[in-house]
């Protein structure tokens, strides 16, 4: 059963080319929701879908879902009119907005609407903006493109700046952001606004948002980041203020469920290649020539994956979602001696997250975390390097040349190429929209190709990781000619848990082929709201 996540008075797209969903219209007072059409098949009616509101007021926090004839589960994002009554609007700014009154008809498309009113005046408004978490290209660009998008859209000019991440709201000074300001920091990798991560302390934050007068609240951040966003948001709701969470999901590791993409990944492949380059330079120039190439990836394998794939010149790339043995037939080591004496020279790239379980580590580095609650990883680089050393050591049949490269911070800290640039503006304009139409609680992502609006309780449900009995693990295997280090008993097993639902809270919910349908030829289960 598929569910669609859908903004009132707004439009949403399913993912079906033989089920568009393409208009989802609220009546404005009994708050019923009053037409539906398919492109393609024929209409829902009224008839013959369920309506259920789960918003009343001693429970506010469960979602409202309607249910149709074709399988659909329909949950809409949160709003303002959801906990508070009797709110003023305002005419939109965008309807008298140069910028945009020339291209109406991208505003009467079948596909899109803009609200005719906002729920804020824009002096009224006061932004913050806060990133948390690791370094990202695009960083940044969101910033600026918040701060623009506020100024000269909808003539906002009380825009903070949380310095330091969440404990900023209550530790630090905030940062005045004008258009004048930002206007050249995405040239600048990291972010001007500094970062931490954990400091989450709910009840501060929350008090600092209201003695600050803010009503509107950008957090920039990972998976980790978007599940404090969502416990502010649910703390926000529950106090019965008037203040919009948005977030924008930032993760070079390409980690975070439902969106297509998160900004600064498309940056991250492209300086991963230049490691990868260097360590190929390495190997070749040399006899039995290894470069090992350690990139970013702590659950999932998405960099190491596309690096590899967008290179060409990887011999082997292992990932946490694959597992892999070191000795013995079929092994890693017994591959790389193949390589070594067909070709004369091997690059290996390894996601950082690779082979933990085969580590020999102590208890305590075991049970040790991060601030925000991530594992801390040995350094599978270093260890399974001396592992290769120590093998060709006791084979005593060819020396070898090993290079190690770990590029982790220099891809990280870099500014965003001209791709992420492009997405980070259409998030960060994106966020804003539904911040002034009253949507909260939700993060803005790309799903199929569209803006949408996802709730916070679906961005943090899983990590989104890649299936390596999927399509674009069969093309890298392709590519790199390496054994997928599994055996037929694997695979099988593999698929069989995922049909069964066995794997489920661990299956992505954003693995799509070409076509946007899975390998079984099931529609997958996504949840958006289309902008």
């Amino acid at each position: 059963m598929d569910s669609i996540f859908a903004p009132k008075s707004s439009s949403i797209s399913s993912l079906s080319s033989s089920a568009l969903l393409s208009r989802f219209l609220e009546a404005s007072s009994s708050r019923k929701f009053s037409s539906l059409t398919f492109i393609g098949s024929r209409p829902f009616r009224p008839s013959s879908y369920s309506t259920t509101f789960a918003m009343a007021s001693n429970d506010v926090s469960k979602p409202k879902i309607i249910t149709g004839d074709f399988g659909y589960v329909l949950e809409d994002v949160p709003h303002f009119t959801d906990y508070i009554p009797d709110l003023s609007t305002y005419s939109n700014p965008l309807q008298d907005n140069p910028a945009f009154c020339v291209v109406k008809q991208y505003f009467v498309h079948v596909d899109d609407s803009v609200p005719q009113k906002v729920y804020f005046d824009s002096d009224e408004v006061h932004a913050c903006i806060v990133t948390c978490g690791g370094l990202c290209p695009g960083l940044n660009t969101v910033i600026r493109e918040i701060v623009y998008s506020l100024y000269h859209m909808y003539g906002v000019t009380t825009v903070l700046g949380i310095d330091g991440g969440y404990r900023g709201f209550y530790a630090r000074n905030t940062i005045a952001l004008t258009p004048k300001v930002v206007n050249d920091i995405h040239k600048r990798g990291g972010t001007i606004l500094g970062t931490s991560r954990g400091g989450h302390d709910t009840s501060k934050i929350v008090d600092s948002i209201q003695d600050r007068g803010i009503n509107q609240v950008y957090i920039i951040g990972g998976d980790g980041t978007q599940k404090g966003a969502s416990v502010i948001f649910e703390e926000i709701r529950r106090r019965g203020l008037k203040v919009v969470v948005a977030g924008i999901p930032k993760t070079i590791d390409n980690d975070i469920p439902v969106i297509d993409k998160s900004f600064g990944f498309d940056t991250a492949v492209e300086e991963a290649q230049r490691a990868i380059n260097a360590a190929h330079v390495e190997a070749e120039s040399v006899e039995n020539g290894i470069g090992l190439v350690k990139l970013m990836g702590r659950y999932s394998g998405f960099i190491a994956m596309y690096a590899t794939l967008a290179s060409r010149d990887v011999d082997c790339c292992l990932i946490p979602e694959s597992p892999f043995y070191l000795d013995g037939k079929g092994g890693l080591f017994e591959y790389i001696e193949k390589q070594l004496k067909e070709n004369g020279h091997m690059v290996i790239v390894i996601a950082e997250g690779a082979g933990q379980e085969l580590l020999s580590e102590s208890m305590q580095s075991r049970n040790q975390q991060d601030a925000s609650g991530n594992k801390l990883l040995q350094d599978v680089g270093l260890w399974i390097s001396q592992g290769i050393k120590d093998y060709f050591s006791r084979q005593k049949t060819m020396a070898i040349n090993l290079k190690y490269i770990d590029p982790t911070y220099m891809i990280r800290a870099v500014p965003s190429n001209a791709s992420d640039n492009v997405y980070s503006t259409l998030l960060a304009q994106s966020a804003v929209h539904g911040a002034m139409a009253g949507y909260t609680g939700f993060t803005s992502g790309l799903v199929n190709g569209r803006q949408t609006y996802i709730p916070f309780y679906r961005i943090i449900e899983k990590q989104n990781k890649v299936v390596i009995t999927d399509r674009m693990w069969a093309r890298l295997l392709s590519s790199t000619n390496q054994p997928s280090f599994m055996s037929d008993k694997d695979v099988i097993e593999d698929k069989t848990e995922c049909i069964s639902g066995e794997k489920k809270e661990e299956d992505p919910a954003t693995q799509f082929l070409d076509n946007g349908n899975r390998a079984d030829g099931v529609l997958e289960n996504k949840e958006v709201s289309s902008v």
